[in-house]
């Protein structure tokens, strides 16, 4: 009999509720995953839970996504080598105080686009180089278009969308498969106490099984509820003197 092997699932951002959800639908389909995070030893009940309940190894690592000076080093030190990296890292912010103060307003932007296109870029040299290899970025729809409510954390996220569209060109004959994901409106804690629309709303859960599907069948980029398709070309086709006087 053949034992089928499932290549090894690098989860960035595992402390998230998407980072966590993602782990546990790789892990059910039998790949061994490794949680990468800040303060990654809080993470070791859901380590333990994850390697118990789907019995694949499942294993810790530091990583600080603004620490771009120790990207390299995180990159060789990890181990098994990840085949798939999945990138859930994000930070929406206040968009009022970060209208005001530079720090803060640099901080999102870090945080969404600058750490996770450098990390990710780095795995995507490693995977060109041995000619396999899957990255998956999740972006927003908040990338679509810029919007007075969020337009610091959206002009992040829609550099790290042309981020991503630039390495699937440059990687499409490398055998390197990018996949862009955006979500919509997803129940976590960075949204909790928000009036969510439940049409347009997705629990984690329903993210991780998207992510998983998309890899399996390659697609390059997805909504993860189709509806939102919808939404964001309706947005992004409102003439310019309509849209500056709404309140998007």
């Amino acid at each position: 009999m053949t034992t089928v092997t499932f290549p090894p699932v690098l989860v960035i951002g595992a402390r998230s509720d998407i980072g966590r959800a993602v782990a546990h639908r790789f892990a059910a389909a039998g790949h061994a995953v490794i949680l990468a995070a800040r303060r990654a030893s809080e993470l070791e009940q859901d380590r333990a839970d994850i390697s118990l309940r789907h019995g694949v190894e499942a294993t810790l690592v530091e990583f600080d996504v603004l620490d771009t000076g120790g990207m390299a080093d995180f990159v060789a030190q990890i181990s098994p080598e990840p085949q798939i990296v999945v990138s859930v890292v994000g930070a929406m912010g206040d968009q009022a105080e970060s209208e005001s103060s530079p720090a803060a307003a640099a901080l999102i932007m870090r945080t969404n686009y600058e750490g996770p296109a450098l990390i990710l870029g780095l795995f995507a040299e490693r995977m060109a180089k041995a000619g396999t290899g899957t990255i998956v970025g999740v972006s927003s729809v908040a990338g679509d278009r810029g919007r007075a409510s969020n337009y610091i954390y959206g002009s992040a996220k829609a550099g790290f969308t042309a981020f991503l569209s630039g390495l699937r060109n440059r990687l499409a004959d490398k055998g390197v498969h990018v996949l862009t994901v955006k979500p919509g409106f997803v129940r976590t804690k960075m949204t909790e106490g928000m009036d969510l629309p439940k049409r347009l709303t997705a629990a984690p859960e329903e993210v991780a099984d998207a992510i998983y599907a998309a890899v399996g069948k390659r697609h390059n980029a997805i909504y993860v509820r189709p509806i939102w398709a919808l939404v964001m070309a309706v947005i992004r086709s409102i003439p310019e003197p309509i849209f500056k006087k709404t309140q998007l």
